[in-house]
């Protein structure tokens, strides 16, 4: 407890007897009575041979119960095992390497490490780390090709994660970083520690090939990242059918199904080759485990294909589309709940395209606006 508000009452013994109050604020201050505390009590640690000098190979981790002043910042010092000077450590408590290491010349140090802290007079405590040394890198990572696919609104993507770039290695102990080649970080940006590639706001329709690469601190290896940016059109959203499916999450079917069930598509709606597939969206429909898939399909000529017309394709190539992956319902109007006859109910179809839904796997993710279906009655 830091302190004590307490209220006192003077009292005199006269007729009536008169009285006053005055407060007391008690303040305890912190005696230096608490060591250092290091998290774990000791340490083990690797670094590979020919790391560069000042390659970081462990971060100390230091509490201390005491109240600021008594505590942090922290004096590092190591006591013990670095006579011949192999490693530095930083006042953040970070070690480092000072010489190139040879897994030929020592395999094994152990460092006794004091921390010291703040206050008057300090405490002290003490640590071990035992740092090995292994072998440098014999295995290049390996990373699996990324296709992305974007739906946005015209002229209107808010940006964000868009994917993650799927990399291993066989060295047990190697780092992967990621790096974007500079000149297109314009428009991309890629997580140098988890290969998350994020997507700044305004990209443009069309085709883009990212020079990513995955590096283990020795080799370095170029990785096949290809993003479609499609934008859609308002028109699109008049012209839209829904194919929902039983029994599969959005990842699964990105995975799984999304090539393929795209080219069986494609052969049962469109009536010529010149014809366009538009995948819109896909969105799981909440409180179930179905899957909403939202396509329209535009003629050559740039017009679109009505509903009524695209449901009669799908209804007469359902069987084959469920060779696939199997469907639950082909959707134009949803007016399920509602007291209407069917040729009664208007439905509208509403985008967010502040609210992107990315689904991603190790080779596909797919990146699409939120949408929200309207019905009422016009009866």
């Amino acid at each position: 407890i830091s302190g004590y508000s307490l209220v006192i009452q003077a009292r005199d013994s006269g007729t009536p007897p008169l009285s006053s109050s005055v407060t007391v604020n008690v303040d305890i201050s912190d005696v230096n009575d608490n060591s250092p505390v290091f998290t774990p009590a000791n340490y083990t640690a690797v670094i590979q041979e020919n790391k560069p000098v000042g390659t970081s190979i462990l971060q100390l981790v230091v509490t201390d119960k005491d109240s600021f002043h008594n505590g942090p910042p922290f004096t590092f010092t190591i006591l013990t095992g670095n006579e011949e000077e192999e490693f530095t450590l930083d006042p953040h408590g970070v070690l480092r390497s000072a010489v190139i290491f040879k897994h030929m010349v020592a395999t094994e140090y152990v460092l006794c490490v004091q921390a010291k802290d703040s206050g008057k007079p300090q405490q002290v405590s003490h640590t071990y780390v035992q740092v090995r040394v292994i072998e440098e890198s014999i295995h290049k990572p390996t990373a699996i090709p990324l296709e992305i696919f974007i739906v946005t609104m015209e002229d209107d993507f808010p940006g964000g994660v868009i994917g993650k770039i799927h990399a291993t290695d066989q060295d047990v102990y190697d780092v992967l970083t990621y790096t974007l080649k500079s000149e297109q970080k314009s428009l991309f940006k890629v997580n140098s520690h988890d290969g998350k590639i994020i997507a700044l706001g305004g990209l443009d329709n069309g085709k883009y090939v990212l020079n990513v690469s995955v590096s283990d601190g020795r080799f370095q290896v170029p990785i096949d990242v290809v993003v479609h940016v499609e934008q859609l059109l308002q028109e699109m959203l008049q012209n839209t059918v829904t194919i929902r499916f039983e029994n599969v999450s959005p990842e699964d079917f990105v995975g799984l199904h999304l090539h393929g069930f795209r080219r069986t598509l494609r052969n049962a709606v469109l009536s010529q080759k010149q014809d366009s597939l538009h995948i819109i969206s896909i969105q799981p429909v909440a409180g179930s485990n179905q899957l909403d898939m939202l396509f329209a399909v535009q003629m050559h000529n740039s017009g679109f294909y009505k509903p009524a017309y695209l449901i009669q394709k799908l209804t007469n190539a359902r069987r084959h589309l469920e060779n696939v992956i199997r469907i639950s319902a082909i959707l134009e109007k949803n007016c399920s709940g509602l007291d209407c006859q069917e040729q009664h109910c208007e439905q509208s179809l509403s985008i967010d395209s502040h609210s992107l839904m990315t689904y991603s796997t190790a080779r596909i993710s797919f990146v699409c606006p939120r949408f929200y279906r309207n019905v009422r009655c016009m009866c």
